[in-house]
């Protein structure tokens, strides 16, 4: 935020004056100001566009005794360091000139758009395939009101929930911008930097917040009596988000918002909520590995031919439905499209002459289209009755209702804009040339009066060239002068009395005539009236096509779901995929299941595929073991990007499968921390363990790879133990989980508990050689096989050979090997005493040690009297005692 003065000195330019008052009533945007053929920046805003533009940062007194910090940029690069600014997450206030300058007075300003990342509307501070979310965000001890607006596209959305459930539905939604009332940022400023990273939080006073004032900004907005039209009335925390929003929406664009013409209730139960975690480790939209696109299940799927489909595919994704009458529809087009390659194929083409309606309709509405944008809306309608036609004999739901209620006729709409704009419109209305000859007789007469005027000047200067005998006389125009005859110095002598010199230059002298004035005039007019009057047409074509807002943007939303049940038509042909069965059990069941990422980046047919069964009922609990690089993340992965697809409206990468729709994917994978909030690589585990635990329910899907490797071996396999346990036994909880663990310890819980069932992925030895063959079998594993994957990594032959023999002593069960002997040994001066084998390699042939009384209590323990828990308290007790053994010979 710039910091400007509260006063001005007396001494103040009238220029100044006006940039202090608007930044008094924009004090967190940076103010561009505009003076002549520059955008003025001042005081800190001038430092800050210094730092982040490059600028160049220079200093004047402005009449003051202080010296003013100011950077400028050029005004036709705005649109370049307009969007620097904004992916550097400011937001800028742009004033503009109102009026020409005028010698002796002050030139009328004002703001004319205010731009944040969450309000940005033009093509280049976008990206296509993703929306550009605006948040407002109402909350209470209790709950939180949600408001979601892209001011690009026209999409509003609102929602309710529980508090507890705030953070990972903004996770879900991945705004650009946050705007809340002041005591909200500063309570949770830094929740947002952890939880959204760093995003914009824009501020609002409380009172646009208050319910009563937003529900009447909202029924004006959309000239309505009440909001239960929009299923809204009964909201109230809702109603206080979205109004905010709104306003701010109208502040931000001077009230030119119609194309936010309405309001969607989001419902739970409606859609699945992925969290961030979730959709980081499956890979949805961004790789773990470097945030990028590929290797993510979206650059497999994203064969999209429209912007508008992009987007919606992207959403499709993020918020599978959880009604199977929904899921059905969407399958039942996907299917026949699938099966009509050549339907499909004539509707992809098509589709590919569409532009992005949703993002031009709302350069229209907001006053900002160029003649181009207005003719891609046209071809966009065109491209669209052609789909509506293809689809003229399908009777699939889905597709049918999409046609016939989604794509309305618009074709008087096209035809308004096919007769009024030229063939080939320019990029800007001031350029001339927008609209097609025949549409206004006086705009014809005066393009005629300025052609023939240009050819009355040529006509001119012929005769002028033969009257005064000077072959080189040339009649010539510019800004500053008008029309002129231009005569060399050697000519000057020539020129006929009738002459009248206007201008001086080195090498030529320039004069006008009676004649030629006269006629300057008469051209002048006529391209000033011209452009005047074209302008005025063009803004009423733009008036008549954001009339039909809200039918254009319907047929733009159904556009995009067509393109997107084609593209998953196009995949399902592609990856040889089948469409699920969908049902409201709790079973899952994968034939043959495949990872569509991972077996798309193998040669073709290499990947294995494997059998998964986890049902709510039966085995409900899968504990896989296996070794490292065996495939058991692959394989939890693949589970839970099928189950998504599937609820997506998806066919899947597998033979056959059914599917009992899940209300949310949980996933536990990997190691990360966040170090900036103190959190280590444990701790994020457990935080994400902790939620699955809190939040699962019976009809949940929860992937573990790995709990408890952050800490040490005990208590690790104790809090698996103990969660396996939990999710097992807890009435309501007992979700379909997929453990993938190296405690092969838990593999005796299938001994213990009826619902949990070992698996493994096998291996095939061959000596010290380990073959992976990735398949999932009935059975546990009791080796990991790490050794065999350090030498595949490269780790010096003498430490993998030291390894081996170390395991091999660990494994033979030898309690001697410890630290803590070592230290007792050399401590009494006997190192020669007890055994040494594992830390020195070179010492004296071992010793019968001391009995340890472990070691003893050990001998007389009868273990088929102790319960597991109870054999894992008697270990996590040695232990302890160990320990502190440990502490005592190091002092």
């Amino acid at each position: 935020m710039a910091k400007t003065p509260k006063k001005s000195a007396p001494t103040t330019t009238p220029a100044m004056e006006q940039f202090l008052g608007f930044k008094k009533k924009h004090p967190e945007a940076m103010l561009l100001f505009r003076m002549g053929d520059f955008y003025e920046t001042f005081y800190d805003d001038a430092k800050e566009a210094s730092r982040v533009l490059g600028l160049t940062l220079t200093s004047r007194n402005n009449g003051r005794a202080d010296r003013i910090p100011m950077a400028g940029l050029p005004y036709h690069a705005l649109d370049t360091y307009l969007a620097r600014l904004i992916r550097a997450g400011k937001k800028v206030a742009i004033c503009e000139q109102m009026e020409p300058p005028q010698k002796g007075r002050v030139v009328r300003r004002d703001v004319v758009q205010v731009v944040s990342p969450g309000t940005a509307i033009t093509d280049n501070l976008l990206e296509g395939s993703r929306n550009n979310y605006l948040a407002g965000v109402v909350m209470s001890v209790d709950s939180y009101g949600l408001a979601v607006a892209d001011l690009s596209t026209g999409e509003f959305r609102v929602s309710e929930g529980p508090a507890a459930r705030l953070w990972e539905t903004l996770e879900g939604v991945a705004p650009a911008e946050l705007l809340v009332t002041p005591e909200w940022r500063d309570a949770h400023a830094d929740d947002v930097a952890d939880r959204l990273g760093k995003i914009l939080i824009s501020v609002q006073d409380d009172w646009t917040f208050g319910r009563a004032y937003a529900y009447e900004a909202l029924t004006d907005h959309f000239k309505i009596a009440s909001l239960k039209g929009f299923d809204c009335d009964d909201l109230t925390q809702g109603i206080a988000a979205a109004g905010a929003v709104l306003c701010y929406l109208q502040e931000n664009q001077r009230g030119q918002v119609k194309h936010v013409t309405r309001l969607l209730r989001e419902r739970s139960g409606e859609v699945m909520t992925l969290d961030l975690v979730t959709q980081r480790n499956l890979e949805l939209v961004a790789s773990i590995q470097d945030g990028g696109q590929e290797g993510t299940l979206l650059s497999v799927l994203d064969s999209t031919c429209t912007p508008p489909g992009a987007r919606a595919l992207r959403h499709w994704l993020s918020r599978p439905l959880l009604q199977r009458e929904a899921v059905e529809r969407r399958l039942d087009a996907v299917e026949l499209l699938r099966n009509r390659p050549p339907l499909r194929e004539r509707l992809r083409s098509r589709l590919k002459g569409s532009g992005d309606l949703e993002r031009l309709m709302s350069r229209i509405c907001c006053g900002r289209a160029t003649p181009r944008d207005v003719a891609a809306v046209r071809n966009s309608l065109e491209a669209a009755s052609d789909v509506r036609v293809l689809l003229a004999e399908v009777e699939v739901e889905l597709l049918a209702t999409l046609r016939d209620d989604g794509m309305p006729d618009l074709a008087d709409l096209i035809l308004r804009i096919e007769e009024t704009l030229s063939a080939e419109p320019p990029a800007l209305a001031a350029d001339g040339g927008v609209i097609r000859e025949g549409v206004s007789g006086e705009l014809d007469q005066l393009r005629d009066v300025a052609s023939g005027g240009r050819k009355w000047v040529a006509a001119l200067q012929a005769r002028e060239r033969e009257r005064t005998g000077i072959p080189s006389l040339k009649i010539s125009y510019n800004r500053a002068f008008g029309y002129y005859i231009e005569v060399t110095k050697a000519n000057v002598e020539r020129v006929p009395e009738d002459y009248t010199r206007r201008q001086t230059l080195v090498n030529a002298e320039r004069y006008v005539t009676p004649e030629l004035k006269e006629y300057e005039e008469k051209i002048l007019t006529a391209d000033e009236r011209a452009a005047e009057l074209e302008q005025g047409i063009f803004r009423e074509l733009c008036e008549e096509t954001a009339a039909k807002v809200s039918p254009i943007q319907q047929t733009a939303r159904s556009v995009a779901a067509v393109d997107v049940l084609a593209c998953l038509a196009e995949a399902a042909a592609a990856g040889d995929f089948v469409r699920p069965v969908i049902e409201d059990s709790v079973v899952l069941e994968i034939r043959e299941g495949r990872h569509p990422v991972v077996e798309q980046q193998l040669p073709r047919g290499s990947f294995v595929p494997n059998d998964v069964t986890v049902d709510g009922d039966g085995d409900q609990i899968l504990i896989i073991t296996g070794p490292n690089m065996a495939g058991k993340s692959t394989i939890l992965r693949q589970v839970g990007l099928t189950v998504l697809l599937a609820q997506v409206g998806s066919f899947v990468p597998a033979k056959s499968a059914r599917i009992g729709i899940c209300d949310r994917i949980f996933t536990r994978v990997g190691a990360s921390d966040n170090l900036a909030r103190g959190e280590s690589t444990f701790l994020v585990e457990m935080n994400e363990a902790a939620r699955i635990m809190n939040t699962a329910t019976r009809r949940s899907l929860v992937l573990l790879d790995e709990i408890g490797r952050g800490t040490s071996t005990f208590d690790g396999l104790s809090i698996a133990w103990a969660m396996t346990e939990h999710l097992h036994n807890s009435d309501g909880i007992r979700p379909r989980t997929m453990f993938a663990t190296h405690y092969h310890e838990l593999a005796e819980l299938e001994e213990i508990l009826p619902r949990v069932a070992n698996f493994s992925v096998a291996v095939r030895e061959s000596g010290d050689d380990v073959v992976f063959l990735h398949r999932l079998v009935r059975g546990a594993c009791d080796h990991s096989y790490g050794i065999h994957v350090a030498r595949l990594a490269g780790m010096p032959a003498e430490v993998v050979t030291r390894a081996r023999e170390v395991l091999a002593r660990l494994e033979s069960n030898d309690l001697t090997m410890s630290l803590s002997a070592v230290r007792r040994s050399r401590k009494k001066g006997s190192i020669d005493q007890g055994q040494m084998g594992l830390f020195e390699t070179n010492g004296a042939p071992a010793k019968e040690p001391p009995p340890h009384p472990v070691v003893e209590e050990l001998k007389s323990l009868d273990v088929n009297r102790l319960t597991p828990m109870e054999a894992l308290a008697k270990l996590d007790a040695w232990k302890k005692s160990m320990e502190c053994e440990n502490l005592g010979g190091a002092a």
